[in-house]
């Protein structure tokens, strides 16, 4: 799918957990809830470091290009080191190590680890990134007219803000893990499911997605799942566009009103 599409998709998915959370009596402080969206609408845009093109590429401009080829480099020598008899040859790492859930496990892992252990200025860092990339998936016709300085400023802005929301008290901070030197823990969470969510996404294009790498099924270690080829789409088609974009706005509008308790 396309960055607009993998974002909405990801906001929706995390409105929908606050919706579940809820409805299990754990209502999500607001704050949570809204950064939690924002995250994993950046999240999901991240799977495509391996790829030039991707607005996750172009978006911190020589950084995230220089990033992105190594990110690229490195996912194709795992392909080759790891392929199956039945894997195809391939010439570039596009959709196979950062499509993978083992990939976005350690990625959150990683990031709940950061801002545990380094402090404020870490979680700051986190929300950065993923609220550009937020701001470059969800208001994706504003950011392609606007300078990437602007972009930068107004994700820099939106994390120092919200950073300070959270660190009120019962505003978040501390949210699902409670004990003393866990706050932010749970940072990570919106991000592997942004990547997960990213995954689901490219599973139900033409291509399909290698999402249970490295298990191996049958003579191929990186199984391209997706439903039946006819059930399957083309990245940008008039079903993303027409039928699945407004579906994801309606679900998280749908999943925010039940976190927040409205419904």
């Amino acid at each position: 799918m396309m960055g607009p599409a993998h974002s909405l998709s990801g906001a929706a998915a995390w409105l929908g957990v606050g919706a579940a959370a809820a409805a299990a009596g754990h209502t999500m402080p607001w704050p949570v809830l809204v950064v939690g969206a924002l995250i994993t609408a950046g999240a999901a845009l991240a799977p495509d470091l391996d790829h030039k093109s991707a607005t996750i590429s172009r978006a911190f401009g020589p950084v995230s290009k220089a990033l992105c080829e190594i990110v690229d480099k490195l996912s194709y020598s795992v392909y080759k080191a790891t392929k199956g008899p039945g894997d195809p040859r391939r010439t570039g790492g596009h959709r196979t190590l950062t499509h993978t859930w083992l990939w976005a496990v350690l990625i959150g892992a990683g990031c709940s680890l950061a801002a545990v252990t380094g402090g404020r200025w870490a979680v700051l860092a986190i929300l950065f990134v993923h609220l550009v990339l937020a701001v470059e998936g969800l208001l994706w016709r504003a950011a392609r007219v606007s300078s990437d300085v602007l972009v930068w400023l107004l994700g820099a802005t939106s994390a120092w803000i919200l950073a300070g929301v959270l660190d009120k008290p019962g505003q978040g901070s501390g949210w699902l893990f409670t004990e003393p030197g866990q706050e932010y823990l749970w940072l990570g969470l919106p991000i592997v499911l942004g990547a997960l969510v990213h995954c689901v996404g490219d599973a139900l294009t033409v291509s399909g997605c290698p999402i249970l790498w490295p298990i191996p099924l049958g003579r191929k270690r990186w199984y391209p799942l997706g439903p039946p080829k006819f059930m399957r789409f083309r990245a940008g088609s008039w079903v993303e566009i027409k039928v699945l974009m407004p579906a994801f706005m309606i679900l998280g509008g749908v999943g925010a009103a039940a976190a927040l308790n409205v419904i």
